[in-house]
């Protein structure tokens, strides 16, 4: 009986200690504010290291435009029709030019009556923001009604697709395809990396589509290559925006940058909240990481210029 309380008191202490670890981090909270004091925008920051509960939050609960980064959002929102059995992962599919729509991606240059498949859009939706199978995508998914709801049931009271969702016009043209936070974007990925989004396998395959990115000229630029990084961005002239999750070799983190009403609208490699991103990417891999410390190397901006999205 002693051992038993011994145990059970010892077990108390335990979890009182690990609730009382997770708080604010202070220096990297200064490093990442002195970061953003010149910034001409709104930003909203939630970084999180895992193992701690650590967390730096800024505007973390403001709502910002999703752009792209609600193909999150989608790609939930097809794989619960997939749990479901009302899709098929491999499900075969027939594109046709009529839905092709511009921007980013690169379904819109295939031929009409091209034979695919599901896995194909979600890979391309995500890998290269193809803004054409995720539109197919959320058709799929039954429409940004049906997605938000899922995402209602999943907890996430202000992630929502406006775009092609009836009702919601006048949020569309206020935040454009989607909405989100940065907590309930970040939130989104420490679920997928802890395998609990449906089921084991749906979370694991979804990961799996998140950290397989072309765009890894912003945040992920200022993290070492060779290291897992599941992640979504989202852009448009005013809002430039990243959430990314670091399997990094001294504990995972989770980074959401969020930007909106930015007065630096341009599309060069060094638009101003671009340039912060990478800054900051950098910023909170090296704090975590201080025996890997990273930086990128003599040269590389070569390899920025000229980029677009």
């Amino acid at each position: 009986m002693k051992i038993k309380l011994l145990l059970s008191l010892a077990f108390s202490l335990l979890l009182g200690t690990s609730e009382n670890f997770a708080q604010t981090i202070p220096d990297l909270t200064s490093e990442i504010n002195d970061l953003l004091k010149t910034f001409n925008g709104d930003v909203g920051i939630y970084v999180e290291h895992l193992p701690s509960g650590n967390k730096v939050e800024i505007n973390a609960d403001t709502i910002f435009p999703t752009a792209s980064i609600v193909k999150i959002a989608i790609l939930l929102g097809v794989f619960d029709k997939i749990e479901k059995g009302e899709l098929h992962y491999r499900e075969p599919l027939v594109y046709r030019d009529s839905i092709k729509y511009g921007g980013s991606g690169i379904m819109q240059y295939f031929q009409d009556s091209t034979q695919t498949d599901l896995s194909t859009l979600l890979a391309l939706m995500l890998s290269y923001s193809d803004n054409t199978t995720s539109l197919w995508n959320q058709a799929l998914a039954g429409g940004g009604a049906d997605i938000n709801v899922l995402m209602e049931k999943l907890g996430y009271q202000n992630t929502r697709v406006n775009s092609r969702t009836a009702g919601r016009e006048s949020i569309w043209e206020k935040y454009g395809w989607g909405q989100t936070t940065p907590r309930e974007m970040a939130d989104i990925l420490i679920r997928l990396n802890n395998r609990e989004l449906f089921s084991p396998a749906a979370s694991e395959q979804m990961y799996r589509l998140l950290s397989n990115t072309f765009y890894n000229d912003y945040a992920i630029s200022g993290i070492p290559p060779g290291v897992n990084v599941a992640s979504k961005q989202g852009m448009v002239n005013a809002s430039r925006s990243e959430v990314f999750l670091v399997n990094s070799p001294q504990g995972d983190y989770v980074c959401a940058i969020f930007t909106k009403n930015n007065e630096d609208k341009s599309w060069e490699y060094d638009n101003e909240a671009w340039v912060m991103t990478r800054k900051l990417s950098n910023l909170v891999w090296n704090h975590f990481n201080p025996k890997q410390t990273y930086r990128a190397p003599q040269g590389s901006n070569k390899y920025l210029e000229g980029l677009s999205y």
